[in-house]
């Protein structure tokens, strides 16, 4: 995977091989853009706009992230439990505890709008009465917006569902707003699992504040999926003098390798349970919740649920971290050690059990 992409989920990442592109035309100046004295791009500029008169988007976007994981991992992160449908949250938990090995990015296919549009590199091409947009990630096609006056139809069991919809657009004045309906049911929203169904719908509204900044607000509306829409928001940033690189996704042959999270008796996990301290003013309290564990890291207060990938060895269900738990010579559970990006940090547990 390349360098523009971040880690994205443990399946994928053991078994997935991507196959990047050499690197041409990095740093070479992109037309059009306004300099400052010393070269560099002027990116709170006024933003350009088309011979038409309307806002010009063109350009190479990094999205926007919001808290310490994105939208990318998680849509329904701001939801309560009671806006998502129950299949679906059971359908979300299954998926977590398989460690995403039947995501669509683990087997080579097409990721959704939501992940396309929080997370790494896209690039918009717009002309009249089209745009086009590029993305730099593994094994997916671009979408076409089409801003000539078309409108989707009315009852979209007419189209043909497919990954990422159909998506028609019109302005308001300054702002691209986008309707996108006639998804297929494969699809993940996110990197957790969060399904989508054929009668989903998204709204995008697009707004070039200035010339390296553009407003981006997305809502879903998927009433078999949620129990009601929402709206998600992050701004993306102008990422000038840049190219997309060739991102290739090739793990399909390696798809019978993945594997599932394991399912461990009640009373086994029940030894994990307790505080433990990293150090002062940090703590991590860990709990269990049906066949997994929910660990409450001040730290890290957006990365709760971990699966077992062994006896002793948890995975992050948001992230690549991972938890394992030491036992001294008498099988007490005596310390946790968290381990993410070649980082490993140790907590003693507490002599009293919680």
């Amino acid at each position: 995977m390349n360098a523009h992409l971040m880690p994205i989920a443990a399946a994928a990442l053991v078994f997935a091989s991507v196959v990047p592109a050499a690197a041409q035309w990095i740093n070479y100046p992109t037309a059009g853009i306004p300099r400052l004295p010393d070269g560099k791009p002027n990116l709170s500029a006024p933003a350009p706009r088309t011979a038409e008169g309307k806002p010009d988007l063109s350009g190479i976007w990094r999205a926007g992230r919001t808290g310490e994981y994105g939208y990318d991992f998680n849509v329904a992160v701001n939801l309560k439990p009671e806006d998502i449908q129950p299949w679906a949250q059971t359908l979300r938990q299954q998926r977590v505890q398989d460690f995403r090995k039947d995501s669509p990015l683990a087997r080579c296919l097409p990721v959704s709008v939501p992940f396309l549009n929080f997370r790494g590199l896209s690039q918009i091409v717009q002309t009249s009465g089209l745009i086009v947009v590029l993305h730099e990630s593994p094994n997916s096609p671009h979408r076409t917006i089409y801003t000539d006056g078309r409108q989707l139809p009315k009852d979209v069991s007419e189209l043909n569902p497919t990954w990422l919809g159909y998506s028609v657009g019109h302005w308001e004045q300054d702002t691209l707003v986008i309707n996108s309906a006639g998804f297929n049911d494969l699809g993940w929203l996110d990197v957790g699992g969060h399904p989508q169904t054929e009668s989903l719908r998204i709204t995008e509204r697009l707004r070039r504040r200035d010339v390296g900044h553009l407003e981006y607000e997305m809502t879903i509306d998927d009433p078999k999926a949620f129990t009601k829409p929402f709206t998600l928001r992050a701004d993306k940033t102008l990422v000038p003098d840049s190219v997309l690189l060739e991102d290739i996704c090739d793990n399909e042959r390696s798809g019978t390798h993945l594997v599932s999270g394991m399912k461990l008796a009640p009373e086994i996990l029940a030894k994990y349970a307790g505080t433990y301290e990293f150090g002062p003013g940090r703590q991590a309290v860990v709990a269990v919740s049906g066949d997994q564990l929910i660990i409450q890291d001040s730290a890290h207060p957006a990365d709760r649920l971990f699966v077992a990938r062994s006896e002793t060895i948890f995975l992050s269900s948001v992230s690549m971290a991972s938890v394992e738990f030491v036992k001294n010579a008498q099988g007490t559970v005596t310390q946790m050690v968290r381990r993410e990006g070649g980082k490993s940090e140790t907590a003693a547990r507490s002599a009293a059990r919680n």
